[in-house]
């Protein structure tokens, strides 16, 4: 959403060791890298930053996001040879990379029919491109916040932005046939801990898929909201007698070599 605020790396390392370990299981299905740079696309706060350095092998590590927060914040990182600014429907690399990384960012990017492809093409021979998203939409954590928008603040959803991917055979149907491919997806079952005052799950959606449903709202709109999605929660993610929640998350990886 091109007027929305801007993302809060605060509030997105609040949850960092959960959002961390989908991106290390995704960089160590990725195989011998081909020549060229480490591109971190929709880098984020960098905090994938020191793995991929372990993992280049002295390749040149590029981190590309379109959040001038976040980009400050993986500057610290001191991973990255260069950072560039650049929303990743626009992106193009100065030289073909090595390795194209994306650990939960392009299911913020619509039309993967044509943004896949047009990633995969940009590859050095051999390159890899390595995907990571939540395939959550389905669950209450998700649906609930979707459900209860459209019931309370009906014809205004449609402008929210809200993230999605398409079905796994349709990334098969489309990539297969470019490279060697794989395809598949991972349950997480994360224990989140006790929040004062609120269900942890609301906590911890709030600053990533529900980012552009609040941001949509005004402050009273945005306060009922949060206070019907956390009934619902109580129902669909009962809180245990230490105030935490056994949260089942699922992703959806895959690697196509070309």
């Amino acid at each position: 959403m091109a007027n929305s605020p801007d993302w809060n790396p605060g509030a997105y390392e609040r949850f960092r060791d959960l959002r961390l370990r989908p991106g290390l299981d995704l960089l160590n299905a990725v195989g011998q890298m081909a020549a060229g740079d480490v591109i971190d696309l929709g880098c984020g706060n960098g905090q994938l930053g020191p793995a991929l350095k372990a993992r280049a092998e002295g390749r040149s590590i590029v981190g590309v996001d379109a959040s001038p927060a976040m980009l400050e914040k993986a500057r610290t990182a001191s991973c990255y040879a260069s950072l560039q600014q650049a929303d990743i429907r626009d992106w193009h690399p100065r030289r073909a990379p090595g390795l194209i990384f994306s650990n939960a960012a392009l299911h913020w990017v619509g039309e993967h029919e044509k943004l896949l492809p047009r990633l995969a093409q940009m590859l050095a021979k051999g390159g890899t491109l390595a995907v990571q998203m939540p395939h959550q939409n389905k669950a209450p954590s998700h649906r609930v916040w979707l459900s209860l928008s459209e019931e309370m603040f009906p014809n205004r959803i449609e402008k929210m932005g809200t993230p999605g991917v398409m079905a796994p055979q349709k990334y098969d149907e489309l990539l297969a046939p470019m490279g060697r491919f794989r395809l598949w997806e991972t349950e997480y079952y994360q224990r989140l801990v006790a929040e004062k005052g609120s269900h942890p799950v609301r906590r911890y959606t709030e600053s990533t898929y529900a980012r552009p449903v609040l941001n949509a709202l005004e402050a009273d709109e945005k306060a009922e909201l949060i206070r019907r999605y956390e009934e619902a929660m109580q129902v669909a993610y009962p809180v245990r007698a230490d105030g935490s929640v056994l949260f089942p998350f699922r992703r959806l990886f895959f690697t196509l070599t070309v």
